[in-house]
C-alpha cells in the first residue's frame, strides 16, 4: 500500500495561521470599536457633571433672584469635576460667564485654540489632545424636562487619570476576551478539521489510487497485446522521470509525464494482430495503419478527463524534432516537452531492451546511434541531458524484473500523485 504523509503538521499550521490572524484583525476591529466607545463614556461622565447647573438657576439669575455670585458658585462646582475652562450662557447664546480653575490658567490659551463647539438642542464634542492629556470640549443644552432650553453650558472636561486608565483597562480586557475566544474556538474547532481532513484525504487518495492501478491496467494491456510485460512501461516511466527532473520540470508537468509514460502505446489497442505482432518489417501501408495508434490513443483519453494529462506524450511522442515525425509534423519547441523527453528514453529503452526479433545494445552503443541524431530526431539539449545519465540508469533499472521495478516506481508516484505538490 502507498504510503501517505501524515497531514496533521501542516494542518496543525494553517489553523494556527487562520487563527491567528483572524484573532489579530478581530482583534484591532474590536479595539477600534471599544475606543469609539471611550468618547461616549467620558461624554457620559462631562454631561453628568455639567448638569450640576440646573435651569431653574438659570431662570433665577435671568429674573434676578440668583446673584452672579451665586452663579459663579455653581460654575465652580462644575469646574471642580474635571473641567478646565467652563462658559456659561443663556438662552440667546450670550455669554453670561467664565471660569478657568487657577491651575489650567496657563493652559486657557492651548484650550481656547482648539475652537468652540456649536451650541445646539443636542450635546456636541470635540476630542483634542492637551499637552498629551485627552481631553473633552463639550457643549451641552441645559434644558427643563419638557425640552425648553433656557441657556448652553461649554467647557474643557478633563478626566482624571484614573478614570482613563480603568476605561482603558475594560478596553484591553474585551479585546484581551475577544483574542482568547478565538483562541479557544480555533483549539475546539481543530479535532473536529482533522477528523474531516482525514476522512476527505482517504476518499481522494483511494480515488487517485484507482486512477494510478487504471494507468497501470491500460499499460498491462497494451504490453500483453505486444508481446511485451509491464517491465517496458515502469522501465521508461523511470527514465522519463529521471530526465524530466534533470531538465526542470514543475511537478504539474512530471504528473502528465509519468501519465503519458504509462498509456503511450494505448492506441495499439486498436491495432489489428497482424500488423501489431508482425515479427518483420511492415510494408508503407502497414505502417500507415500502426501510425493510426497515436489517434486512436486520443480518442481513448478523451473518455476520461483525468486520463488526458496524459495527452501530449500519447499524441506526440513519435514526432521527430526536424518535423519529419507523425502524426502532426511538429518541429522543435512546437513538440511539447514532456512527448520530447519521452521519445529520448522510449528509444533508448527500445535499442538496449531485449525483443523476438533482436537483441539488446549496451547503452554506449544505443547513444552513439542516438547521438547521430541529435537534432533531427532529438531535441539535443534533453539528448544532452540524458547522455550522463543513462549508463547509471541502465545499471539500476535495465535488467530489473517487473516486482523490483514496481517496487522502485511506487515512491515515485507517491511523490508526485499523492503529496499534493503543486
Amino acid at each position: 500500500m502507498i504510503a501517505t504523509e501524515d497531514p496533521r503538521p501542516t494542518l496543525r499550521r494553517r489553523l494556527l495561521v487562520v487563527g491567528m490572524f483572524t484573532a489579530l484583525l478581530v482583534g484591532l476591529i474590536t479595539w477600534y470599536m471599544e475606543s469609539e466607545r471611550i468618547d461616549d463614556r467620558v461624554l457620559t461622565l462631562a454631561l453628568g457633571a455639567a448638569h450640576r447647573i440646573s435651569p431653574a438657576s438659570l431662570e433665577a439669575h435671568a429674573q434676578g433672584r440668583l446673584d452672579a455670585a451665586a452663579l459663579q458658585t455653581l460654575v465652580e462646582q462644575v469646574a471642580a469635576d474635571h473641567f478646565g475652562i467652563v462658559e456659561l450662557y443663556d438662552r440667546h447664546k450670550k455669554r453670561l460667564m467664565e471660569y478657568v480653575p487657577p491651575a489650567l490658567e496657563a493652559l486657557e490659551e492651548e484650550l481656547k485654540q482648539g475652537g468652540h463647539v456649536e451650541l445646539a438642542q443636542e450635546p456636541r464634542y470635540m476630542k483634542h489632545l492637551i499637552q498629551g492629556e485627552f481631553a473633552l470640549v463639550v457643549a451641552v443644552p441645559i434644558q427643563h424636562p419638557g425640552g425648553e432650553t433656557v441657556g448652553y453650558l461649554e467647557g474643557v472636561y478633563l478626566p482624571d487619570p484614573e478614570t482613563l486608565a480603568q476605561i482603558r483597562e475594560d478596553v484591553l480586557r474585551t479585546v484581551a476576551l475577544v483574542v482568547l475566544a478565538i483562541a479557544l474556538t480555533t483549539l475546539t474547532v481543530y479535532p473536529v478539521v482533522l477528523a474531516l481532513h482525514r476522512e476527505v484525504l482517504v476518499r481522494s487518495r483511494s480515488i487517485l489510487k484507482g486512477n494510478l492501478e487504471l494507468l497501470e491496467v491500460l499499460g498491462s494491456a497494451i504490453a500483453q497485446r505486444d508481446s511485451d510485460t509491464n517491465v517496458h512501461n515502469y522501465r521508461v516511466t523511470l527514465y522519463a522521470v529521471a530526465l524530466g527532473e534533470a531538465a526542470g520540470q514543475s511537478a504539474a508537468d512530471m504528473r502528465n509525464l509519468i501519465a503519458g509514460a504509462f498509456l503511450h502505446d494505448v492506441g495499439k489497442i486498436g491495432i489489428s494482430d497482424t500488423i501489431l505482432l508482425k515479427p518483420g518489417r511492415l510494408t508503407p501501408e502497414e505502417f500507415q495503419v500502426m501510425k493510426n495508434h497515436v489517434r486512436l490513443g486520443e480518442d481513448i483519453l478523451r473518455q476520461s478527463s483525468w486520463l488526458l494529462q496524459a495527452r501530449d506524450v500519447v499524441a506526440h511522442h513519435h514526432e521527430k524534432y526536424d518535423g519529419s515525425g507523425y502524426m502532426a509534423g511538429l518541429a522543435g519547441e512546437a513538440i511539447p516537452r514532456n512527448a520530447r523527453i519521452f521519445a529520448v528514453v522510449d528509444v533508448f529503452d527500445a535499442l538496449t531492451s531485449r525483443r523476438p526479433y533482436k537483441e539488446p545494445m549496451s547503452p554506449a552503443a544505443a547513444l552513439e546511434i542516438m547521438l547521430r541524431d541529435r537534432g533531427s530526431h532529438f531535441d539535443p539539449a534533453l539528448l544532452d541531458l540524458f547522455a550522463p545519465l543513462a549508463p547509471d540508469l541502465f545499471a539500476r533499472y535495465g535488467e530489473t524484473d517487473e516486482s523490483r521495478l514496481r517496487q522502485t516506481l511506487l515512491p515515485v508516484l507517491e511523490r508526485y500523485f499523492m503529496a499534493g505538490n503543486d
